[in-house]
């Protein structure tokens, strides 16, 4: 005889899926930790949220910088936009051939040397698309304008912003060599991660030219909203740019020693050193 079993209406069925324990953590990080588990997977929202992300991740890379945007931008503040390419003809070739991006087009090369030809200037500012246009597209307006108004204090002459499509981080070299530009700020789309497909990297150089090689230039990464606000991002880059004017150097020998105000936890304001990035 089989005894008889009442099930409770009002009992609650256990959830399939099992929380990690870590759970709390991930409301400080976009790290993919505390998922949770459903048998032996992961969930299906943060399976869903993974191939999201990693599908942003390939759009940021294949997507095209929108140029007259730019050009719309800069105009409204005034400066000179110039538009290069680098000998990477096509997404393809660049992905496939670095090297190539690294070198000015000749047709380009030619027209910035007639450009720079009996002038010189305090800065150049070039803009590659890099591996991520969104991050070009999204920061470095907003970036430039804030460089913009750190550099009229300083009275530091600018020349005409260059931005430079199919653009590897040496590109900016052969720019400001033929600007003739003392300092050399480049402005790129950095790989994109999972969770940061708009990050933008700043690339800083005294006295640019071609053969500069990495080691020659100080690296600012992870420039973005969710990442290193633009204005500690603007004033770090000054930080290392007056320094470099005194030592007349840029790269492994200049430290950043930039400060950020804080405020504690009980409430006191204190200064951070923030650590020196990787150089490129």
């Amino acid at each position: 005889m089989k005894a008889d079993i009442h099930h409770d209406p009002d009992q609650k069925r256990s959830s399939p899926v099992h929380q990690d324990i870590w759970q709390k953590l991930k409301q400080h990080t976009d790290a993919r930790i505390a998922l949770g588990r459903a048998g032996c997977s992961v969930p299906t929202k943060p399976l869903l949220s993974f191939q999201y992300d990693h599908a942003q991740a390939k759009d940021a890379v294949l997507h095209e910088l929108n140029v007259h945007d730019l050009q719309q931008a800069f105009s409204a503040m005034h400066l000179d936009m110039i538009v290069v390419h680098s000998q990477a003809t096509d997404k393809a070739i660049y992905l496939k051939r670095p090297d190539l991006g690294r070198i000015l087009d000749d047709e380009y090369a030619l027209n910035l040397s007639q450009l720079g030809e009996g002038k010189s200037y305090d800065v150049a500012i070039v803009i590659g698309d890099g591996l991520s246009a969104r991050a070009i597209e999204e920061n470095a307006v907003k970036l430039v304008a804030e460089l913009q108004r750190l550099f009229q204090a300083e009275q530091w002459s600018l020349a005409p912003i260059v931005v430079a499509k199919g653009s590897r981080v040496a590109l900016g070299d052969q720019v400001a060599e033929r600007l003739h530009a003392k300092m050399l700020v480049m402005l790129i789309g950095e790989r994109p991660g999972l969770s940061s497909p708009d990050s933008l990297g700043i690339y800083y150089t005294w006295q640019a030219k071609s053969g500069c090689h990495d080691a020659m230039r100080n690296c600012i990464s992870n420039v973005r909203p969710a990442g290193l606000p633009i204005p500690i991002a603007a004033q770090r880059l000054m930080t290392l740019m007056k320094k470099s004017q005194q030592l007349g150097l840029s790269g492994v020998h200049l430290k950043d020693e930039h400060e950020v105000e804080t405020i504690a936890s009980d409430g006191a304001q204190q200064s951070l050193f923030l650590l020196p990035e990787r150089d490129a």
